[in-house]
């Protein structure tokens, strides 16, 4: 949705774009009901895959319950950068220690309690938990739970009713990492060989963000079946590795058709061309001492349509390739991109990446910027749709952090707060649900078993 000022006149007919800024507008989201609002979900999770599946729940309202353990948390809280002079106090127990930055992004509308699931008092008191539960989410080794006694064939003796979401490796830990190395992702990313390329990984957490949203697909789902049909409880599994596996497009039917293994082509695109990313010659902040805002900029270019490879073409002055690669057979080859790619680059060796976009836009060859954190965090698309928000967090006061990724009319999903430390909720959950008392909740501090 573009960020242009409305040109509606008074009275008019209500255009497209200005009925969904108004109803998509996010600071009304407060103002509008939840659609998971009176589901409870425990998330017995740590690092990324886990939490993030749970917190999607709670973007929607569900009331979701982070249990980590005792006092100093969960080991993503010690993880990430930053975790001394940003986001403190870890809890009351370590108030000199902070929370990592990289906490942030799977744990937003939380409440947080902590317990010892080794302990046979921690164990009780989690069955009471689950006994008043929708959903539980755990992503601890295979099997462990079940050790301990609250594993899922244990709990829906409870509670029949439970939705029990698990997603770990199947004999050892599963990392985003690992995930899209076995997953068959790193071996088609990357620069070409031809150019000293090699597989490489993806700086983001991509496996494990998109293996949480796919664990929240399998829960609604099972939510229905329950809700709308069986009346029971469901099992669920996702395997991160399969989720890398899923979004292989069409590298698998490459190899059974044709016997064909999908190579990496870094930053071209092997079906279309010109559909890739070029370098510009110059820095868009040559005075920064950044050495990520120094670094020359980058553009995607997508001009595969001969009317617009004809386009680029004449933007950039060369009616040569023009003839000689008119049409898109002719562009897609392999050598053919070899010869169109670091055409274009040394046309844009005395540019900046907005001076190409410039010429492009003009050209009306579709184009994009490759943008940095601090070019989207200060982008007013992204602020304006609540992509980007500046927090208010009722602990830690002003934090940047993404908002839901999608929009809903009538219950819209919404940010309340980011994070809290360790424990935070413990008087509060553990006395409504489980009936602690005050001193139970004091003689189970001391004993550290909460």
């Amino acid at each position: 949705m573009a960020t242009q000022t409305s040109t509606a006149k008074p009275g008019a007919k209500q255009g497209f774009e200005e009925f969904c800024r108004e109803t998509f507008d996010f600071k009304k989201a407060f103002g509008k009901p939840e659609a998971l609002k009176g589901y409870r979900v425990l998330s017995c999770t740590q690092y990324i895959l886990g939490p993030s599946c749970a917190s999607y729940l709670a973007e929607l309202g569900a009331e979701v319950i982070k249990i980590e353990a005792p006092r100093r948390g969960e080991a993503m809280r010690h993880t990430t950068p930053f975790n001394e002079p940003f986001l403190y106090p870890l809890s009351r127990w370590v108030p000199e220690r902070g929370t990592g930055l990289g906490f942030l992004g799977a744990n937003p509308n939380e409440y947080f309690i902590s317990l010892d699931f080794h302990r046979p008092e921690g164990q009780a008191i989690l069955k009471k938990l689950a006994a008043k539960s929708d959903v539980m989410v755990e992503n601890y080794r295979p099997g462990t739970f079940e050790r301990w006694g609250i594993g899922y064939r244990q709990l829906k003796e409870i509670n029949p009713r439970l939705v029990y979401c698990w997603g770990p490796g199947r004999v050892r830990a599963s990392y985003d990492i690992l995930g899209q190395s076995q997953g068959g992702n790193f071996g088609m990313t990357g620069k070409q060989e031809f150019l000293g390329g090699a597989p490489s990984k993806h700086t983001i957490w991509l496996a494990d963000y998109w293996g949480g949203m796919m664990g929240a697909v399998q829960i609604l789902a099972a939510l229905y079946w329950r809700d709308k049909i069986s009346g029971e409880g469901t099992f669920t599994e996702y395997s991160q590795v399969h989720g890398v596996t899923r979004q292989l497009e069409y590298a698998l039917p490459l190899y059974g058709r044709h016997g064909i293994t999908r190579e990496r082509w870094g930053n071209w695109d092997t079906q279309l061309c010109v559909h890739g990313i070029i370098k510009c010659g110059k820095s868009s902040y040559p005075k920064s001492e950044n050495p990520q805002e120094s670094e020359e900029g980058y553009i995607l270019v997508s001009a595969y349509e001969d009317k617009d490879f004809a386009r680029l073409c004449q933007a950039v002055g060369d009616g040569n390739l023009a003839g000689k690669y008119g049409k898109h057979d002719a562009r897609v080859k392999a050598k053919s991109q070899m010869e169109i790619y670091p055409w274009l680059e040394k046309w844009a060796a005395d540019k900046t990446k907005e001076q190409v976009a410039a010429i492009l836009d003009k050209a009306d060859i579709n184009n994009q910027p490759v943008w940095n954190s601090k070019e989207v965090a200060n982008h007013p698309h992204w602020l304006e749709r609540g992509a980007v928000q500046w927090l208010d967090d009722p602990t830690y006061g002003d934090l940047l952090h993404q908002g839901p990724a999608y929009k809903m009319s009538e219950t819209p999903p919404r940010l309340k707060w980011a994070l809290k430390p360790v424990g935070a909720d413990n008087e509060h959950i553990l006395g409504k649900l489980a009936g602690l008392s005050s001193e139970d909740l004091r003689r189970l501090e001391e004993q550290e078993c909460i």
